[in-house]
């Protein structure tokens, strides 16, 4: 698997494989051929069928130049490899002296076609929690421990610069109101939650009032363009960092307790990554969603300092209970129903760790079981539930 500094990327929404992967290309294209005297971008799949709404054109763009770049939004052509797939051409003295097809395949990863997934930048041996679970009994250590090994000391650095990027888009959207950009007309509601106490307010409602404050903060300023961190993608940078900033007041948890969460965190996202995706075009928004819900109760376990099976129940279930779930984003916007859907995984991610606490023992699916089938659940969903805004809300909203 790779460092966890590919899963955790930082930078501006609101999409990771439509905003962040593009961008990415553009940039390894401009690099190799600077000197052409215009390009040309042509977006294929769910990239061009909600690359207006993501801004694929505008992260294009800002590279090549407003002038110097076409974009083609191809909605007809097939492609086999992955839904999100471009082509980028370079042109000389009118003509085409280069193209490179890419693969945005989720988390702001970007493949050239023929360059496999698992050929760069691996520094963990094992590919499966029954793996990782066993190596670190037999040494009797933590999974951030194991972290630790395989990356360096030097990956907390990194996950503290994670850690403040997402307080800090906490912070930036429970202070901000107005209208999100795109013409759906959604009011930020991140601070009138935080703000606004229930009328008749016990703690759990509080608990819960506050835990969807922060995700709704974090997704609100991934809707706006601002600075997020994936985990695992711009889609779902809420879950974690919500369930993180409502804990470690709650039980007074040291930076350095939150760093080791999210490196646990990073293990279950970076197994999904693997062995099935965190792309919404190519799996639904289980594979965005239900990854962010699993990497969060896995965080949360890791606070409360359950053994491995809790661990692994915890994660489990969060992706579980998200099987099947599609993504129909409307108007090819992050924002409906992708924010409240950040506030609901939070949420239900600490209502698995507090599950898993009492029925780890009984549990019967493995983690490594539930990842499979969200793979193949994603497959078999059909295509128009799989972010090309062609059907569910997306659809029926729009028809309205």
């Amino acid at each position: 698997m790779q460092s966890l500094k590919f899963l955790y990327r930082i930078g501006h929404g609101p999409s990771s494989s439509h905003t962040m992967g593009p961008m990415a290309a553009a940039k390894h294209f401009y690099s190799e051929l600077p000197d052409a005297d215009e390009y040309k971008a042509v977006l294929y799949g769910s990239l061009s069928k909600t690359g207006k709404g993501h801004m694929t054109d505008v992260a294009i763009k800002e590279v090549f130049g407003e002038k110097k770049c076409e974009i083609v939004f191809d909605y007809e052509s097939h492609t086999d490899y992955h839904p999100n797939t471009m082509d980028i051409i370079a042109i000389k003295d009118g003509n085409e002296i280069k193209k490179t097809r890419y693969y945005s395949i989720g988390g702001g990863e970007v493949l050239m076609d023929g360059e496999k997934r698992e050929a760069h930048n691996e520094v963990y041996g094992f590919n499966s929690f029954t793996e990782i679970s066993k190596y670190c009994r037999e040494r009797d250590i933590r999974i951030w421990q194991y972290v630790e090994e395989c990356e360096g000391p030097e990956i907390w650095d990194y996950l503290a610069e994670v850690w403040n990027v997402m307080k800090s888009s906490i912070k930036r959207g429970i202070e901000t109101d107005g209208v999100l950009h795109g013409g759906l007309g959604l009011q930020r509601k991140a601070r009138y939650l935080f703000r606004q106490r229930h009328i008749d307010e016990n703690e759990e409602t509080k608990m819960n009032r506050l835990i969807c404050a922060y995700a709704y903060a974090v997704s609100e300023e991934n809707a706006g363009g601002g600075v997020i961190v994936t985990a695992p993608t711009c889609g779902s940078c809420g879950v974690l960092p919500a369930v993180l900033k409502f804990l470690q007041p709650k039980r007074n948890f040291t930076d350095e307790q939150i760093i080791h969460a999210i490196a646990t965190a990073g293990i279950i996202g970076n197994l999904i990554k693997t062995n099935a995706s965190i792309s919404g075009a190519e799996c639904g928004c289980q594979a965005e969603i239900g990854s962010a819900c699993a990497m969060a109760a896995a965080a949360a376990a890791e606070l409360y300092e359950l053994d491995y099976d809790q661990i692994e129940y915890a994660a489990e279930m969060s992706i579980e209970h998200h099987l099947g779930l599609t993504c129909d984003p409307i108007g090819g916007l992050v924002q409906i129903p992708c924010i409240e859907r950040n506030a609901i995984a939070a949420m239900r991610a600490l209502n698995a760790v507090n599950l898993a606490d009492f029925l780890a023992d009984s549990r019967m699916i493995s983690f490594d079981m539930v990842v499979k089938t969200m793979y193949e659940t994603g497959k078999d969903l059909k295509v128009i539930y799989r972010e090309t805004s062609e059907g569910g809300l997306a659809k029926l909203m729009l028809s309205e």
